[in-house]
């Protein structure tokens, strides 16, 4: 395989993960479309917010339409409370308290004329999960890392497949970029974000947290078993796969969520 081949193929397949996350992870908008009285309303429900302020909840709606909003804390007991949505221009918007750190809600919206209004984005409750701001100096290295260590544990599970290459340099650039974005910036950034700052294994069962600790297992195996300049590339290419694989687990599942029971 050519060079140029293989990274072409190695960059179009860690691009294609990183869509799939985008496209359904938990903490990305909920986008959608709904006819409402006949006219037909997209919209675009966050499921993310910052504990600096309220969060916004926006529909694009016509006049006459209206709606309301409706919300309790997750996962609670809580009654759901009701809130009209206020006309801003050619929107109608509501707002949901702000929680604290890793606080969660859970609401709905209705969107109509008179009576006769639709709850949109689906049957079940949309949730959206509140978090610290973090900083960009983290988030921007941690995002880049993360995918410049993709990018070469695919490239070193596609040169392990051409007998004619040695994966094991790709290998170590892969075990050093999983490292320093999944152990050192990950972790910074849920700091920041939640207060906690490993939340996987043996601590928790942070889905991201995990996901980045078994990938990396598996990378350390096939760096041990490529010892001496060895190309080991039954282990690379397992590494390879399972990372892909484990990566295109949606990101944030199963992620910081305040017990709210605990609260005082």
């Amino acid at each position: 395989m050519r060079k140029g081949l293989l990274w072409a193929l190695a960059v179009l397949l860690t691009l294609a993960s990183l869509v799939h996350q985008r496209l359904t992870g938990p903490t990305y908008p909920l986008k959608g479309r709904a006819a409402v009285g006949g006219t037909e309303v997209r919209y675009k429900l966050p499921r993310s917010a910052e504990t600096t302020a309220d969060a916004e909840v926006a529909v694009p709606a016509p006049a006459p339409l209206e709606g309301w909003i409706e919300w309790k804390r997750y996962p609670t007991g809580d009654a759901w409370e009701r809130l009209p949505l206020a006309r801003e221009g050619d929107r109608l918007v509501g707002r949901l308290p702000r929680q604290p750190a890793a606080g969660k809600v859970a609401y709905r919206v209705a969107v109509g004329e008179g009576a006769g209004r639709a709850v949109i984005g689906g049957r079940e409750p949309v949730i959206l999960r509140f978090k610290d701001p973090v900083p960009g100096w983290i988030v921007v290295p941690h995002v880049l890392v993360m995918f410049a260590g993709m990018l070469f544990s695919t490239a070193a599970g596609l040169a392990a497949l051409d007998r004619k290459r040695n994966p094991r340099r790709l290998v170590l650039w892969a075990v050093g970029l999983l490292f320093l974005g999944g152990f050192i910036l990950g972790p910074l950034m849920q700091k920041f974000a939640f207060g906690v700052a490993w939340a996987g294994f043996p601590l928790g069962t942070d889905l991201t947290d995990n996901k980045t600790l078994i990938a990396f297992l598996f990378w350390i195996v096939a760096l041990a078993a490529g010892r001496k300049g060895k190309p080991a590339r039954p282990f690379v290419v397992a590494a390879s796969l399972v990372t892909l694989v484990i990566f295109l687990i949606p990101h944030s599942l199963l992620g910081s969520e305040l017990d709210y029971s605990k609260l005082g």
